[in-house]
């Protein structure tokens, strides 16, 4: 190893000079303990190195060695069901020394003593491009990962074998235009640049979460990008762990990139002990986790988002849909705006570098449903990007929540009112926005029922009117409405509170199906119709408040999946209001 040395310390960031071959990105090791560093700037002789763990005792006149490559994570076997750190080193490995972290521990993100049993898929004589499987490996018992020829490999198989065999063991030999190639089951990859696929399509299939208030009103595409801001407190990590649980993905991803120790700790004790809906076993069988939070390393949480995001490449190109949620890419702009103020470069807006919005969108940019490489080219993957934000007061005008804006489709903004007033999921459906549903609602009409947009359109307005006439009611009083508005201020009273409002924590409600949330908004809004045409019969707002079907309504959510005649029968007893029932009519 070459080696140069140390001339200025600024906490995670470190200057050294003589850095033989110093290239942009290059991974060093920094000092006798042997940090990993990684060097952000180059200036004549001088090259800058964050480093990724902890610089103190470290002074000027220490060594700095190169290692050529720059930071990469191994993609593998063995990726499921682990937990790293940001830069792909396994959190159970590191806790046998000790419960913080080391200095200068150097783990393999892959383990290398583990033997898999690889399955060839292609026979000897075969020509390969990059993309193409060479055979699988059951990782856990719901994912099968599909070993690949690595990008740039492309000629034809002269040797395959099957077996048991560790990450770094030769199971293919490719004879390619520059001689044999051997291949094993992992690949490297610089996390810094976007896997290659061979092209985007568009975003028409619907990721469904659950959520209703998501589901209905903004729901995101296969391949979408989405912001959840919102200030403290508001439920953002529980919306980004209910979509970990419960969206339409084969794989999650989920990176805690600075946001604090304890709710890492909730996801790495809950995860491993919830059981998953579509597969009946551990969620953690579909799980990768990358953990830096709060009381890790700044300059490593710049890096975690961009491990996260190449893991999340490799599954894509498998032909998975996958799921990265980011939480919280403030905590991350953060470690940006602080080594960037230790660089001495010119901030931007709030402290921020100029390039918060650039490094925001490469993130984001890299989301998409793709078709991936292979020989046929039939492949299809997704990544479906969630970044939290968690602006300073819930202020959404500051930098991060705005450069955010400018590069994702679908906006779930939280609002401090809502949490106060304990309506969970806090997502203001006044201040939300999809960009997608044009382009799912032909997916809607086809897929779940006729009547969805219609529906979905209708409940909408009546949430926008009860915000116009609850500027009337703050002056003058609920009594001052006429019967219709009444009706519609309890109507929209009925949908906030019997169908957006959802428990995470409750068995049933934690999870609605697409035909369920059409069942329900369809019960609430027919009692609309219903109650209109009871108003016209000249029953009082107060007899239409007090029918026994209005408890029933409240309990729908609670139904469970399974009973969708229950729904049936709710519709059909507000239908029967309308019956020359004696029991109903006028006093």
């Amino acid at each position: 190893m070459n080696t140069g040395k140390i001339v200025r310390v600024s906490g995670p960031l470190v200057v050294a000079e003589g850095v033989p071959g110093a290239k942009m990105y290059d991974v060093v090791r920094v000092s006798e303990e042997k940090l990993i560093g990684e060097i952000i700037e180059l200036r004549g002789e001088r090259a800058s190195i964050q480093v990724y763990e902890d610089t103190t005792m470290i002074g000027p006149g220490a060594p700095v060695y190169s290692t050529g490559y720059p930071l990469s994570v191994e993609l593998g076997p063995g990726l499921i069901e682990s937990i790293y750190d940001g830069i792909q080193r396994p959190l159970d490995v590191l806790a046998t020394q000790g419960e913080r972290i080391s200095r200068g521990i150097d783990v393999p993100g892959l383990r290398r003593d583990k033997k898999w049993q690889f399955n060839p898929k292609i026979s000897e004589g075969t020509m390969v491009e990059p993309g193409d499987i060479l055979g699988v490996v059951q990782e856990t018992v719901v994912i099968e990962h599909r070993i690949m020829v690595p990008p740039g490999v492309r000629g034809r198989l002269v040797e395959i074998k099957a077996g048991e065999f560790t990450v770094d063991e030769k199971i293919a030999v490719v004879e390619t235009e520059d001689g044999s190639q051997e291949l094993t089951m992992m690949q490297r990859w610089p996390v810094r640049r976007g896997r290659p696929y061979i092209e985007k399509l568009p975003p028409d299939q619907i990721m469904t979460t659950g959520q209703r208030i998501i589901d209905t009103f903004f729901p995101i595409a296969r391949g979408g990008t989405a912001a959840i801001p919102g200030p403290f407190g508001s439920g953002k990590t529980v919306v980004q762990h209910q979509l970990a649980k419960w969206a339409d993905a084969d794989i999650i991803v989920y990176v805690g990139c600075g946001e604090r120790g304890n709710e890492m700790t909730d996801v790495l004790n809950e995860f491993p002990v919830l059981h998953d809906p579509r597969t009946g076993e551990d969620l953690m069988k579909r799980t990768v986790l990358v953990a830096n939070t709060s009381d890790m390393p700044v300059a490593a949480r710049e890096a975690s988002i961009y491990t996260g995001i190449t893991i999340a490449e490799y599954f894509r190109d498998m032909g998975y849909n996958v799921a990265i949620m980011a939480d919280s890419t403030s905590r991350w702009a953060e470690a940006l705006r602080e080594i960037s103020g230790r660089l001495e470069e010119m901030p931007g807006e709030e402290g921020y570098p100029a390039y918060l919005g650039s490094r925001l969108a490469e993130f984001y940019e890299r989301a998409g449903r793709t078709l991936c490489l292979s020989s046929d080219q039939k492949r299809e993957g997704s990544i479906t990007a969630v970044g939290a934000v968690s602006p300073p007061g819930g202020d959404l005008s500051e930098p991060v929540t705005q450069n955010t804006l400018r590069v994702v489709k679908v906006f779930w903004g939280l609002d401090s009112t809502l949490a106060y007033r304990r309506h969970f999921p806090a997502i203001n459906w006044l201040l939300s926005y999809s960009l997608y549903n044009e382009r799912l609602d032909e997916y809607f009409r086809r897929e779940v029922g006729e009547e969805w947009v219609e529906l979905r359109q209708r409940a909408m307005r009546i949430l926008q009117k009860e915000a116009e006439l609850e500027e009337i009611v703050r002056l003058v009083g609920l009594d001052a409405l006429s019967s219709r508005d009444q009706l519609t201020m309890e109507i929209a009273r009925s949908i906030r509170e019997d169908y957006l409002h959802q428990n995470a924590f409750h068995e049933v409600d934690t999870y609605t199906s697409l035909d369920k949330q059409l069942a329900l908004l369809r019960v609430v809004l027919t009692f609309e119709d219903v109650a209109v045409k009871l108003l016209e019969k000249g029953f009082t707002m107060k007899e239409i408040l007090n029918l026994p079907v209005r408890e029933q309504i409240a309990k729908g959510k609670n139904i469970p999946e399974d009973q969708e005649e229950e729904f049936n029968r709710l519709l059909a007893d507000i239908n029967n209001l309308l019956a020359d029932d004696p029991t109903l009519e006028v006093k």
